[in-house]
């Protein structure tokens, strides 16, 4: 039985790891593009939302693009990504940022380094206070079924 209080809290930690992983390539990735990319001219070809939460959470939604954009080579790219400003609608041209060998990793976001390090590091920061709770978690069930154990006859 308390073979749960381990293996639940190391599922969490595994889940926040890879959640920070993707979320740190994704900065990198941002960033190389703003640093080091190439610009090209896009358009906004489609525009949706996504909602999560409800019942007695609060709700939340989130705009997301999909762009479409010409490399200097004349390939054809299209991407979508996530938390876009919603002043761009659908046929709006805008300012796309990629690497030339990953195009498809391409980012309409206008280049905020401050922004991209703020929020990044508030998201790695949230998984590790999730991590040092399931370890402290962990330690302190130990704890107990050390103790409980010392107790019986």
């Amino acid at each position: 039985m308390e073979l749960i209080f381990y293996v639940l809290p190391i599922f969490m930690i595994v889940a926040m790891v890879a959640m920070a992983t993707v979320m740190l390539r994704r900065s990198q990735q941002i960033g190389r593009a703003w640093e080091n990319g190439l610009t090209a001219q896009g358009r906004c070809l489609r525009t949706y939302t996504t909602t999560s939460g409800g019942g007695s959470t609060s709700v939340s939604t989130d705009v997301h693009h999909v762009y479409e954009f010409t490399t200097l080579d004349g390939r054809a790219v299209r991407f979508d990504e996530a938390h876009g400003p919603a002043t761009v609608v659908e046929g709006d041209l805008v300012t796309v940022h990629y690497l030339p060998d990953h195009p498809e990793q391409a980012t309409a976001h206008a280049p905020a380094r401050g922004k991209l390090a703020a929020s990044t590091g508030c998201v790695v920061a949230f998984f590790g206070v999730g991590i040092a709770f399931c370890v402290g978690f962990m330690a302190v069930v130990h704890v107990i079924f050390a103790e409980s154990s010392s107790l019986m006859p």
